[in-house]
């Protein structure tokens, strides 16, 4: 039978980075291209006792349905604990227990986007979220970055030609793929514009907590006085991605076309997850826990580093630097063409990502590749940047 499928996915592609992970699955390779926390950061026996607990004294509670808006205590501490470390929320924002952060970006643009409005995105920026904007039809218009955040003329030049510009897409701090973290200044014309052009901010944040040096910088949410900024957050980064729990954070009457939305999808999140991650953040030291998550990190991230200097930049590749976050976002010498280097780099058995995957236009030249430096171990992350490395000498060679 031959199938007709649906227009709005017609065109969508593969995430190039999971068809990077057939590769990465098979043991003969180095896989560089993951975004997956640390194996060591998992605090497992903590869950394993809370687990054993919930399912012991309450397992009706983990194993029956429950709310759409997600479960209530869970729901009731983060939007203290939010306005407290963070300063987001208002009187006028509720909060939504979604299944991870890519929910968020769905429902969020399953809810206020009309086929052929523009969403405005960094450039680069992360597959997964652009995919979903794809998935609806968006018009996609990359704003370039600068090494404070994105370019501000830029974004406002494309405020003002994008008559159709619907909403902002940005993540601040340690942006996926770059690197990059936005100064608190820029923060503030960000908002500024887009209340001046009236367009909505999806601040994606799930990197915020994995800063290794460097002062915090409060989020655009926090400066939201007027209702335009919806705020996503997850547990993916500092408890498991296997857990799928992630919030939304904005105006009420956003929030609940968004909760009509995912009762069509899932009808409420994994609410075993939900509990475990309420009684983690108060049944154990969680700031504790972050600390320890910075600590195994910044170790990696050094390591990362030392590997790139001693390997890679001889031969000519530079990196945006990073404070946070799990990734390092490397640009290739002059005259080394991404793809054929990508290609050799698996030939070399070492899986990284090409830059081009994060673009707005995957046509558009590109001269960077990302690495992730959180998942593999020290002794994997050492060959693989010497593979890496000697995958750029064939081709310099050729």
């Amino acid at each position: 039978m031959e199938y007709k499928f649906a227009e709005r996915v017609v065109g969508l592609k593969p995430s190039a980075i999971r068809e990077i992970f057939k590769y990465a699955a098979d043991p003969a390779y180095i896989s560089l291209s993951a975004g997956n926390p640390a194996p060591e950061a998992f605090p497992s026996e903590a869950l394993a006792e809370i687990s054993a607990k919930l399912l012991r004294d309450e397992p009706i509670l983990a194993l029956q349905y429950s709310t759409t808006e997600g479960y209530g205590p869970l729901r009731a501490h983060l939007t203290e604990y939010l306005k407290k470390t963070h300063n987001v929320g208002r009187d006028f924002d509720d909060i939504l227990i979604t299944s991870g952060a890519q929910q968020v970006m769905d429902l969020f643009t399953k809810s206020i986007l009309e086929e052929g409005d523009t969403v405005l995105c960094e450039a680069p920026s992360f597959i997964g979220s652009l995919n979903d904007f794809r998935s609806y039809k968006a018009k996609l218009a990359g704003v370039p970055m600068d090494p404070d955040g994105m370019n501000i003329e830029a974004f406002e030049n494309a405020l003002k030609t994008e008559k159709k510009a619907k909403f902002l897409y940005t993540i601040p701090n340690f942006q996926n793929p770059s690197g990059i973290t936005m100064s608190r200044e820029k923060r503030e014309k960000v908002y500024a514009l887009a209340k001046q052009y009236g367009v909505l901010v999806l601040e994606d944040n799930p990197y915020g907590d994995l800063r290794y040096k460097g002062d915090y910088i409060p989020p655009i949410k926090s400066l939201d006085e007027d209702g335009i900024v919806l705020y996503a957050g997850t547990f993916s980064k500092v408890i498991s991605p296997g857990m799928r729990v992630g919030y939304a954070v904005g105006p009420k009457e956003i929030l609940q076309k968004m909760t009509v939305c995912k009762q069509g999808q899932d009808v409420h999140t994994n609410i075993w997850s939900q509990v475990m991650c309420y009684r983690f953040m108060t049944e154990v030291d969680f700031d504790a826990h972050l600390e320890n998550l910075r600590k195994i990190y910044t170790k990696k991230q050094r390591l990362l580093l030392d590997l790139m200097e001693q390997y890679l930049a001889p031969k000519g590749v530079t990196w945006d630097p990073f404070d946070g976050g799990l990734f390092a976002w490397c640009h290739l010498p002059a005259g080394v063409d991404l793809a054929a280097y990508t290609q050799r780099a698996l030939e070399q058995k070492v899986c990284i990502v090409p830059g081009t995957a994060f673009l707005t236009d995957e046509s558009e030249p590109c001269d960077a590749f990302r690495i992730n430096f959180s998942t593999p171990t020290d002794a994997q992350l050492e060959e693989g940047i010497k593979r890496l490395a000697r995958a750029l000498l064939f081709l310099k060679e050729k």
